[in-house]
């Protein structure tokens, strides 16, 4: 069922793929061979955060905070257009699960419309009032740095939506290794240009910014040349006959607009986190909670790959109606990930202090050795536990229940874990250990909650609609 003129490729757009014949077999197996790709790439992608943290650290500790204030909006950018991608593929891989191809397409073109309008109404206004925005975050004496810094990558937002949108809609037609080998490539490209780019041309905290947005450039070269000039894909862009379509827009924007408010409440949570840390501490609070937390983010990065898995693997047996397939996906994932990061959990822990001091080899930053050690000796309880709470969001994405997923994370991220910090940390007087713990205490709660949730939902599901397969798994 191809309907593009291209006769000459080798996989025209409409040609049943690999990543398209995985879907349809075993969910587990799909769930390992879509998700150990998206493991790795994530991975990749953290520890470049890490590498990038490491070189700007040898600027000194109000570099280090300086980027501590700029990434919670660098994480509000990759949070809607990750949301958008989601919401576009959850969409495209509910249509291919009920064997509408056309439907998907079109879905594929809103989505990049959406994309381009996301990008103009986030980029701008951050460019322009990057100065009172950071004022209004505290950034204090760091302000200049965290200008220096923000406004560059602010600049490249285009990029920063591109590649997310577009790797989500790979994804959704069951392309993980091409979306893994465009992210490990624009990571790995990065971790050579730090160096570079901050010491050897004497760029300083400006060169950091440089490196993440020429490295992002190449990177949405890669993808670009995949969706639109190789036309190999299953799915295809056809903007020649596009009319918008309300209808479309509500779909995607059912799973897209939760799934961005849900990631952007975890970047404010983020802000916040950083008043709280200043109103106990000062600004090398805001430091040490920049690096822990990055070295948090590549602790759970593997969950974060099974999650992409989960949430293309359910949305396609959900949009099948093989609704008895959903509860085994789902714990299968949990067990994984809850094995995969208890080891994490163990090896983070005893190389805490290693770690740690990594971070602090520059004379000004050498004083928070010892609380970046804590900060990493306490975080990493509640890693296991977060796969419960993050595998069971991104099946109710998946299957399009966006505002569930949005839901129970803003009782975890938004609401449990600032307020355990601030009572923890004031009214027990723990000081920024106090943080540390609040933010464990609110993480493992609000995990054990969203997992009841899912896992009643899907009892619920399966109770009320009976088992039953629409079409007979085959070829469009």
């Amino acid at each position: 069922m191809n309907e593009s003129s291209h006769t000459g490729e080798k996989h025209k757009p409409g040609h049943m793929t690999t990543g398209m014949k995985t879907l349809m077999g075993d969910p587990r197996k799909a769930i390992l061979k879509l998700g150990m790709p998206m493991m790795l790439a994530m991975s990749v992608q953290m520890v470049y955060n890490l590498v990038d943290t490491f070189w700007v650290s040898g600027l000194g500790a109000d570099a280090l905070a300086a980027i501590g204030f700029v990434f919670p909006f660098f994480m509000a950018m990759i949070a809607l257009s990750t949301g958008l991608g989601l919401g576009g593929g959850s969409a495209i891989s509910r249509k291919l699960g009920s064997r509408d191809k056309k439907a998907a397409d079109n879905v594929a073109v809103h989505t990049m419309f959406l994309m381009l309008l996301l990008t103009f109404l986030v980029s701008v206004p951050l460019f322009i009032f990057a100065k009172p925005i950071f004022i209004a975050a505290g950034a204090g004496k760091t302000v200049d740095l965290s200008m220096d810094y923000g406004r560059i990558v602010f600049a490249g937002g285009i990029l920063i939506f591109f590649t997310n949108v577009a790797s989500a809609i790979l994804r959704s037609e069951g392309d993980a290794k091409r979306s893994m080998y465009a992210m490990i490539f624009g990571a790995v490209l990065n971790i050579i240009l730090d160096p570079l780019f901050i010491y050897t041309f004497g760029m300083g905290i400006k060169g950091a910014a440089w490196a993440t947005v020429l490295s992002l450039g190449i990177t949405a070269a890669m993808i670009f040349k995949w969706l639109f000039l190789k036309n190999d894909t299953y799915v295809s862009f056809k903007f020649r006959d596009f009319i918008p379509d309300i209808g479309i827009i509500k779909e995607i924007s059912k799973v897209g607009l939760p799934s961005a408010m849900q990631q952007l409440s975890m970047a404010f949570t983020m802000v916040i986190m950083n008043l709280v840390i200043i109103a106990v501490n000062n600004t090398d609070g805001v430091a040490v909670y920049a690096v822990g937390w990055r070295v948090v983010m590549i602790a759970i990065a593997p969950l974060v790959g099974i999650g992409t898995a989960v949430m293309t693997v359910s949305g396609f047996v959900y949009g099948g109606r093989s609704y008895k397939k959903l509860m085994p996906l789902l714990l299968y994932s949990i067990k994984l990930g809850i094995i995969i990061e208890t080891g994490i959990a163990i090896f983070t822990f005893y190389l805490a202090p290693y770690i740690a001091t990594v971070f602090t080899q520059a004379e000004s930053s050498a004083h928070i050795t010892e609380d970046i050690t804590s900060f990493l000796k306490i975080a990493f309880l509640f890693y296991p536990t977060t796969a419960m709470g993050l595998l069971s969001s991104s099946l109710f994405q998946g299957t399009g229940k966006g505002t569930s997923s949005l839901i129970a994370t803003i009782i975890r991220s938004l609401i449990m874990t600032p307020l355990f910090a601030f009572l923890f940390s004031y009214y027990l007087g723990m000081g920024l250990t106090g943080v540390w713990w609040g933010l464990v205490f609110g993480n493992v709660l609000g995990s054990i909650m969203t997992f009841g949730w899912v896992y009643l939902y899907v009892r619920k599901l399966q109770a009320h609609v009976p088992e039953k397969l629409s079409v007979v798994h085959g070829e469009f």
